[in-house]
């Protein structure tokens, strides 16, 4: 991934560009090929003769790329990066001669509309122009191009010694193309934001290196403008190979909320942190009724599902969808994440807002008690009916917990809530007996995933994040077996079985990343610290060679699936690494992040 705080590219190591959105995160893709073939659109630098050696390197805590090639005749290096300290989207591609001399061929193809569109190519003396409707690409090169009908090409070759320059800029049609830096100057620049970010990261446990790499692919999904972070760069990389659980994550969830806020402060990064805790209350002002389980970059609320069935998915799997139609499901759990991250934001030190939060979340609590006990869509926004699950229940209880402490803990700044401080124990107490006698079934010693369930749900290992059971209560212990026994396979947890249809979906799925993560924090919570440190290893082992994750990891083909990459498997990647430590350090139980 690439990256510059507004959109995002991805990079095949064979020297392809095969997404971009542009100019932001959720716009329509002008390299889609990662979805489909060569032709809806991508970018190569390649050489001519055959390859016998590749290697792909970030610089060090940087999102800047270098792909070292070894061929017959040679061996060339691209660096390739885009600019976040740019407002506009920019992508520089440098290509050097490191051994002999390789002839090298460049193909820029884009289609813009998700590989709907040719662009119109038109020749000017230092640069073509690309150009479909509202968009518009600039390329600049340091070579001599040809400009054809369907895409732009150069022969060129690159000896020992030299380099070559190509840059891509995104700008609106109706617009002059803009002038491009010089090329190297731009790469210090680039170079010097992301080691000046990384620097200020706090955290100093024996996995700061996957901290540190986790840290800036967050940043790096993040929409600086508004401050929200999307779930992923990415729309319908499948999560099981050839099959239709295929979505797009190019938006901002709720669901999110309190891991990346804790993941923030875990690295000691207040600002964005604040930036995120701004955004989430922007997004979700209005009726408490209306909150949405995701959103826009800008809190935009209309994300209509659409399917592409022009493009035919990443290895066969179709549908492609952008939009999502989750974003009109109705779940508890985000009133629960949106009142923990207000919460902790406080008790984390985050400064204070301009503005006062108290009358948002005193509505937001009239509405928590009037519905908490409505069935809804739960956590993985399955698509088989609403029930009352139990994770949706544990965090309708850990809204008012939340909101029950910033009333005792910050009663000058929260007096709007100290009137219910009563009302609000009572409930809190009378969804705490709910989840206890109807979420945990006896016959098997766990919560399960809905009252009344036989079925398990790797959600319910967030009892002891959120400080509703010690980790080692006997119904937390039996509830980890439980999940050992049923949802680890080959080392790795499930959400849950889809093989009891309780999704309302076809096919599998790979393992949920995320929840290998919390079963590895409950062993830390519980004092099993070589359990939780062989977990976490693993997960650190089935990165990509960049360090980076999917949404979930398909043991049987021993491949990453899902969106690439995925902030939620970085947040818990960082919160699990923390975790550990302070296990190891003697602390028992989850810790609250302070900077």
């Amino acid at each position: 991934m690439l990256a510059d705080l507004k959109t995002a590219a991805l990079v095949g190591i064979d020297g392809s560009v095969d997404w971009m959105c542009a100019p932001r995160f959720d716009s329509d893709a002008c390299f889609a090929a990662l979805l489909g073939y060569e032709e809806h659109g991508q970018w190569g630098i390649r050489p001519t003769a055959p390859v016998t050696a590749r290697k792909q390197r970030y610089l060090e805590d940087t999102v800047v790329l270098q792909t070292d090639v070894v061929c017959d005749g040679g061996a060339y290096r691209i660096t390739e990066f885009m600019r976040p300290e740019l407002k506009r989207t920019e992508l520089i591609r440098i290509v050097e001669g490191l051994e002999g001399r390789v002839e090298m061929e460049m193909v820029l193809a884009p289609r813009f509309g998700y590989g709907a569109r040719m662009p119109w190519i038109s020749q000017e003396e230092h640069s073509v122009s690309l150009v479909a409707g509202p968009d518009a690409l600039a390329l600049r090169s340091s070579v001599p191009v040809t400009a054809g009908e369907t895409h732009v090409t150069s022969l060129f070759t690159i000896s020992k010694g030299e380099t070559q320059t190509f840059s891509l800029v995104w700008y609106p049609s109706n617009s002059e193309p803009p002038r491009v830096a010089d090329a190297r100057r731009a790469q210090d620049e680039a170079v010097r934001y992301w080691r000046d970010w990384a620097a200020k990261c706090t955290y100093n446990g024996k996995w700061k290196d996957a901290v540190v790499r986790s840290l800036l692919t967050l940043k790096g999904l993040t929409y600086e403008p508004t401050g929200g972070v999307v779930a992923a760069p990415t729309t319908s990389l499948p999560e099981e190979i050839g099959g239709v659980r295929n979505w797009d994550y190019r938006f901002c969830w709720l669901r999110d909320a309190t891991l990346t806020l804790t993941a923030l402060m875990i690295g000691g990064y207040v600002d964005e942190a604040e930036s995120w805790r701004d955004w989430l209350m922007r997004a979700i002002a209005g009726d408490p009724s209306q909150v949405q389980i995701m959103y826009g970059l800008s809190g935009e609320r209309r994300l209509t599902e659409t399917e592409l069935s022009w493009l035919p998915g990443y290895e066969g799997s179709k549908p492609v969808r952008i939009g999502n139609a989750a974003s009109d499901q109705f779940q508890l759990d985000v009133y629960g994440e949106v009142m923990r991250c207000l919460y902790l934001t406080r008790k984390m030190g985050v400064p204070a807002a301009d503005r006062s939060y108290g009358p948002q979340a005193k509505a937001l609590l009239s509405f928590i008690l009037r519905a908490w006990q409505l069935p809804d869509d739960g956590i993985w926004e399955v698509r088989g009916g609403r029930k009352h699950f139990t994770h949706s229940q544990l965090m309708a209880w850990a809204a008012v917990d939340s909101l029950i402490k910033l009333a005792e803990e910050f009663p000058s700044q929260e007096g709007e809530l100290r009137d219910q401080l009563g009302h609000m124990r009572a409930v809190r107490e009378r969804i705490r007996e709910d989840i206890l006698q109807r979420g945990f079934n006896t016959a098997i010693g766990a919560f399960t995933q809905s009252f009344g369930s036989e079925a398990l749900d790797a959600s319910v290992l967030l009892m002891a994040h959120l400080g509703f059971l010690p980790a080692d209560d006997p119904r937390m212990l039996g509830t980890v077996k439980a999940i050992e026994k049923s949802l680890l396979r080959d080392g790795f947890v499930a959400r849950y079985s889809t093989n009891l249809g309780l999704d309302g979906l076809p096919g599998s799925e790979g393992a949920f990343l995320a929840c290998s993560y919390w079963l590895a924090d409950n062993y830390a919570f519980q004092g099993r610290i070589d359990e939780a440190n062989a977990l976490f290893e693993r997960l650190l082992s089935i990165r990509s060679p960049l360090g980076l994750l999917a949404e979930e990891y398909e043991p049987k083909l021993k491949r990453q699936v899902g969106n690439f990459p995925q902030g939620f498997s970085h947040l818990a990647l960082i919160y699990t690494a923390n975790a550990i430590s302070k296990a190891e350090a003697g602390f028992k139980g989850p810790q609250v992040a302070v900077s």
